[in-house]
């Protein structure tokens, strides 16, 4: 008896690796990802079939055509000032067009972008902020503690809320899982919205892996914003010692592009709640701040393009001189790589900075499958050694640079939702590229290839680059 039931449930896992494998071959994104899922489908069913679950490359029709419901119901609010256009003159021969049509939006001038260059600059500028918010607080972030940090900010939302600001908190029902009861109700005492969403998101939704929602933003009263790579919570604040010091940065952007920053977190408010916020935001575009192009790009997995990977591609075909990437997960698609082999080739200089320090082992282990094949064409990889590296920034030439939470990887590129603020501005190139330059100076540039590294990493990386559509 109890044979035969295994041996029904065995045909069961092996029926459903055969139809999944059928599925994964229909709706993955690449021609890579449906040949990993396959096999891995095919070789190890029972395994496989479970992990399909949380990891597959599900399409999400309903939930994809419920974003694009959001996204039309504001399409009137996209600003799109061309009178307002005048190209920074040192920075005229960069093509906007590409990441304008990945944006869906244009770079607009009259911008001040400040760089917040650690997790104490950036906390004391959010803090500052929310304290002198006047009429409402778009807060969301991917993870949010209620650890010390996280508890400090949570205390002045709801200080801000009790003062009659409309706060409305967007966190990701995986990120934000590990938040208690008690705090989400002390959270809704206060007035706070979004807050009965994160106490009722299904089950289903807190453990699925992909449609996460990534981005890490803050706007206060339309008028100023923060966006970048920095959750909440004591880890961000280099108070974990398994990692060290954490290295991240923000930026508070303020001028006429913090409207593309509030569209886009309407966008998001309106998937999460069903609730638009035409008449309940400030829609007037701010009034000049200083001489920066910036343009907002969003990106995600309802993009009929893949406009993360789209967005790295068309920055690394624009360089003339230099490639600057840091990021703490480096698993790029054959594009990307080509790009940067073609880059390096041409003379430009191409450095990525990685962390030493491990935080998810499969992406860490992962990158090294990559590294020799990018170093043997011109490629610079440096490995951050003063703590953990979480900081996602890009510097090209001396007149493009970004900041935001998109990684070099699969998932940032397909899987979730993410934000880069992107800056025509010479003055503010150079500040990244001093900051950039101080973490240079805290790294060491890889000279092994990986027949050199550990017996560990020898093996693992190219079993761990397998599963590189998912990570």
């Amino acid at each position: 008896m109890q044979g035969s039931i295994l041996a029904l449930l065995s045909a069961v896992f092996v029926g459903l690796a055969v139809w999944l494998s059928w599925r994964a071959a229909q709706t993955a994104r690449t021609p890579q990802g449906a040949v990993g899922w396959v096999v891995f489908l095919l070789t190890t069913p029972y395994i496989a079939v479970l992990l399909y679950g949380l990891f597959g490359p599900h399409r999400y029709k309903r939930r994809t055509k419920e974003r694009r419901r959001s996204r039309l119901l504001f399409d009137d609010k996209r600003p799109d000032p061309e009178d307002l256009r005048a190209p920074c003159p040192s920075c005229d021969r960069i093509d906007r067009r590409p990441f304008e049509r990945i944006a869906g939006m244009a770079f607009v001038p009259g911008n001040r972008a400040e760089l917040l260059i650690d997790g104490q600059a950036t906390f004391d500028a959010l803090f500052d902020a929310i304290d002198r918010a006047e009429q409402y607080l778009l807060v969301q972030f991917y993870t949010l503690r209620d650890d010390g940090l996280g508890t400090e900010m949570i205390d002045r939302l709801i200080a801000a809320a009790e003062r009659g600001v409309s706060v409305m908190l967007h966190t990701d029902a995986l990120g934000s899982n590990g938040l208690r009861r008690a705090t989400l109700r002390r959270m809704e005492a206060a007035g706070i919205n979004g807050i009965a969403q994160a106490r009722n998101r299904p089950i289903a939704r807190r453990i699925q892996i992909n449609f996460r929602n990534h981005r890490k933003t803050l706007i206060v009263d339309g008028r100023e914003a923060y966006l970048g790579g920095l959750n909440v919570g004591d880890d961000y604040m280099g108070r974990n010692p398994a990692f060290g010091a954490w290295r991240d940065s923000f930026v508070r952007l303020t001028g006429p592009a913090v409207t593309q920053l509030q569209l886009v977190f309407a966008e998001d408010w309106h998937w999460l709640t069903g609730e638009a916020l035409r008449s309940d935001l400030d829609w007037s575009i701010p009034a000049p701040a200083g001489e920066t192009e910036a343009l907002v790009v969003a990106t995600g997995p309802i993009d009929g393009e893949d406009g993360a990977a789209a967005l790295f591609f068309a920055a690394i075909a624009a360089a003339e001189r230099r490639i600057w990437i840091s990021t703490p997960y480096f698993v790029p698609d054959l594009a990307l790589i080509a790009a940067l082999k073609h880059a390096a080739t041409r003379g430009r200089e191409v450095r990525i900075l990685v962390p030493d320090t491990i935080d998810h082992y499969l992406p860490w282990l992962a990158a090294f499958a990559y590294f020799d094949e990018l170093r043997d064409a011109g490629v610079e990889i440096w490995r951050y050694t003063e703590g953990f590296l979480h900081q996602k920034a890009l510097l090209i030439d001396d007149c493009l640079s970004g900041i935001g939470s998109t990684n070099f990887d699969n998932r940032s590129f397909r899987l979730n939702f993410e934000t880069m603020a992107l800056f025509l501005d010479t003055g503010v190139a150079s500040e990244v590229e001093e900051m950039l330059r101080a973490d240079f100076a805290r790294a060491a540039c890889l000279d092994k290839t990986l027949e050199q590294q550990p017996l560990g990493i020898r093996l693992g990386a190219p079993l761990a680059r397998l599963f590189a559509p998912v990570l």
